[in-house]
């Protein structure tokens, strides 16, 4: 799959069907996913660095991909390719054991391995560095489903003209159909991308409101931060209103994620509804309004300790 032969880029394309990744990815085994959550836990940023045991995440990613767990094999061949972690918990880099990985989830039709061959090819990690596979690994990925490619090709589809050498062409039109298809998919990326083009270029505020709020409640940093930003000063998107209450709610859900990159914010409208609703009682603690956005979500089971591995010591 690394070599296989593909169809060129083609950034004047005139039509996009939407894919949706979760429509092509094999089930989730409830053990696989176990495994990849408390790998997930033992390398969380909420963490020290030299806390995250990134050798026992290898080891439960690894069990989960031997079961087709499709985010254990992305994210095991993430960690792989460029190797990670601190001693005693530190990997080192295995480039050509993550390519393997990924053409596993090539083969298995998972959208975003094609998305992460295509980085491969653009950086030289692990294969030879080729731009012009990578621009074509990155369509088939968009057109297969994964809501990242999508981002970026749409991201860079969406100009005013052509400049290949910046990485960016003139087809509007089909930009903003990926940016669209992975913003239905739930991709924080591309509400941002999407919202802050709407409001910039066509002028379309209320939807840029909206698509931006619902992105805060996908967990996009980038989206609650630009919101706060703009209920500080006089800014269009917000009818020119100034809200320091409204900001203040948006900035502490922006650094939420930093910690925890899977929070979401379903409950969002909850404590912050946008106007003209008027904004619920809140008594100024943070973590009290992130619990509120978020809801209840019950915490995955912890699994035992692998025999093979200690958290506490290098094996």
């Amino acid at each position: 799959p690394r070599n296989m032969e593909l169809k060129a880029f083609d950034p004047h394309r005139k039509e996009f069907s939407c894919m949706y990744e979760v429509d092509h990815v094999p089930p989730v085994d409830p053990e696989a996913e176990a495994w990849f959550q408390e790998g997930m836990r033992v390398t969380g940023r909420d963490l020290q660095p030299n806390q995250r045991n990134c050798p026992l995440a290898v080891e439960l990613w690894q069990k989960a991909a031997d079961k087709q767990h499709w985010k254990a094999i992305l994210n095991l061949a993430g960690l792989l390719i460029r190797g990670d972690g601190i001693a005693p918990y530190q990997v080192e880099d295995d480039q050509e054991r993550a390519v393997l990985l990924i053409e596993k989830g090539m083969q298995l039709g998972i959208p975003s391995a094609f998305d992460m061959m295509g980085n491969f090819h653009q950086s030289g990690a692990g294969v030879k560095a080729d731009a012009s596979r990578a621009y074509a690994f990155w369509e088939l990925a968009a057109d297969k489903g994964s809501p990242g490619a999508q981002t970026f090709l749409g991201k860079s589809l969406k100009a005013a003209y052509d400049n290949p050498q910046g990485g960016f062409w003139g087809n509007r039109k089909i930009g903003l159909q990926m940016l669209e298809c992975a913003f239905a998919q739930g991709y924080g990326e591309a509400a941002l991308e999407l919202g802050v083009n709407l409001g910039n270029t066509d002028k379309d505020y209320a939807r840029a409101l909206k698509i931006l709020h619902e992105g805060v409640k996908m967990g996009c940093e980038d989206c609650a931060n630009f919101l706060s930003s703009s209920f500080d000063n006089i800014d269009p998107l917000t009818d020119n209103f100034i809200d320091t209450a409204r900001s203040e709610r948006y900035h502490v859900l922006g650094d939420a994620p930093y910690h925890n990159p899977d929070l979401k914010f379903p409950n969002l409208d909850k404590v912050l509804p946008l106007p003209p609703a008027k904004l619920p009682v809140w008594n100024g603690k943070k973590e009290d309004l992130i619990n509120a956005a978020k809801g209840v979500v019950l915490p995955p089971k912890k699994l035992p300790p692998h025999p093979s591995t200690s958290r506490h010591e290098p094996r």
